[in-house]
């Protein structure tokens, strides 16, 4: 059976594009928290009355930070996913590309071996996929639990200002 390597390649290329929407998507979630508690912030001296009269208040508003700090935990874990595989050296790894098979000449070398061994090639190409995979499969669990956050501290958000509409 003939296999050709492009159709790894291809499937790299659709990875690396999952990967950029998960860190899209968090840097989004981020940014939109990062508006939000700027707003916060800035009209904490206004806020400041409402805290001094409501204890009610004050604990919605605890939650609802805890909630987003929370969200923004996951997003920043999206960015640096900890992967816990052990893989033999592997010319397409990064890491070992710098640190794996001594200087360059050393790392050219085997590179060139393996592009000429298929057996091999094709082994640390489903190595690259596999790993891939797994960060991709991280990065999107942080995204969602991100979201589930920001959902809740969101309704902490709504919950507080009905609050206040209620005490007005």
């Amino acid at each position: 059976m003939n296999q050709d390597p492009n159709n790894y390649w291809e499937q790299l290329e659709r990875l690396e594009k999952l990967i950029r929407a998960a860190e899209l998507k968090a840097g989004i979630i981020f940014s939109f928290h990062s508006l939000i508690l700027g707003i916060f912030v800035e009209k904490l001296g206004y806020l400041q009355e409402i805290f001094n009269e409501s204890i009610v208040f004050i604990v919605l508003a605890i939650l609802w930070i805890l909630f987003v700090l929370v969200s923004i935990f996951y997003c920043f874990k999206c960015f640096n996913p900890q992967i816990e595989s052990k893989y033999d050296k592997n010319v397409f790894f990064f890491k070992d590309a710098v640190y794996g098979f001594g200087n360059s000449k050393a790392y050219s070398k085997k590179l060139r071996e393996v592009c000429t061994d298929e057996k091999e090639l094709f082994e640390m190409l489903s190595q690259q996929v596999h790993v891939e995979s797994i960060i991709i499969d991280a990065k999107f669990k942080c995204v969602k639990r991100s979201i589930k956050f920001f959902a809740i501290s969101f309704i902490f958000v709504v919950l507080t200002l009905l609050y206040y509409l209620i005490t007005l």
